[in-house]
């Protein structure tokens, strides 16, 4: 078992849906004896109580109660999991110490935010580590396809779409874009994930067809966000006529397997891992 997964105490700052209630699950499977969560107001769900010891809750901002809660708990390691909606940090009222590390910051993106916040938990004798080693059950490594077996032309679009992903990742932009037949429909930006497979599916035109690739970044802090495919994901594909989604092999989350699993044949859908040293 690795190391960290066989910790005694872990805690964890919980955003929305369901990745902090499946982490406290796994943990517990790994031996961790006692879970203290972190809440934000009107985004974690509240369901995560019984999944955990005890819940703290804060408002987006509260950096000094977030480190109180674990500092005075005896957590000296926790991880972060779940999404807090973009349109609240731009709604943020911070205490004291999270309007000193914002002030703090000259460049104000997810790696300078979320690096500061863990350095601020140091301070206070907390790591912040990757929930990843909990997690590997979820994380296919490469050699994995799902529902239609791709062809030629459609793993010519994934090799396409995985270097201007990895590209515009380096650019701290997004980590997805869909493409069709070599041209570039959508890049994700600030709306996220599933309104970027969304705009591109649409700009595929009525017969669809389009491929969806989605990267972890060049150097990607496992600590603050390991990229997530789960329901609502592969459900926007079909709609909005994405035919196949590529994640990078051994850095992604698939999440309710269950699902999914059984209508990918039915959506003519692809789901596939690669590697991210497959881009020339």
């Amino acid at each position: 078992m690795d190391a960290e997964a066989g910790s005694e105490s872990i805690g964890i700052i919980a955003g929305s849906r369901s990745l902090p209630r499946l982490f406290a699950g796994e943990a517990r499977k790994a031996g961790v004896r006692r879970i203290i969560a972190v809440g934000f107001e009107g985004e974690t769900d509240p369901s995560l109580a019984g999944d955990v010891d005890e819940i703290v809750w804060v408002k987006v901002g509260q950096l000094g109660r977030l480190i109180k809660a674990f500092a005075t708990r005896g957590i000296t390691k926790c991880v972060m999991l779940g999404q807090v909606a973009p349109r609240n940090l731009f709604h943020v009222q911070p205490d004291i110490r999270g309007a000193a590390l914002l002030f703090r910051l000259k460049e104000r993106n997810a790696h300078t935010i979320f690096g500061a916040i863990a350095d601020e938990l140091a301070r206070d004798g907390v790591t912040l580590v990757s929930a990843a080693p909990w997690m590997k059950n979820f994380m296919p490594g490469a050699g994995f396809v799902r529902g239609v077996p791709p062809g030629e032309e459609r793993m010519e679009d994934v090799k396409f779409g995985l270097s201007i992903a990895k590209a515009v990742s380096r650019l701290e932009i997004g980590q997805t874009v869909v493409v069709k037949q070599g041209t570039v429909l959508a890049v994700e930006g600030f709306e996220g994930t599933d309104a970027c497979l969304i705009r591109g599916g649409q700009l595929a035109g009525k017969n669809g067809g389009a491929t969806a690739v989605k990267v972890a970044k060049e150097n990607h802090d496992m600590r603050f966000d390991i990229p997530c495919i789960g329901y609502t994901t592969l459900e926007n594909c079909h709609k909005s006529g994405v035919a196949a989604l590529a994640f990078e092999a051994g850095k992604t989350l698939l999440l309710d397997q269950h699902q999914w699993e059984p209508l990918l044949k039915k959506w003519k859908m692809t789901l596939l891992s690669v590697s991210g040293e497959q881009v020339t």
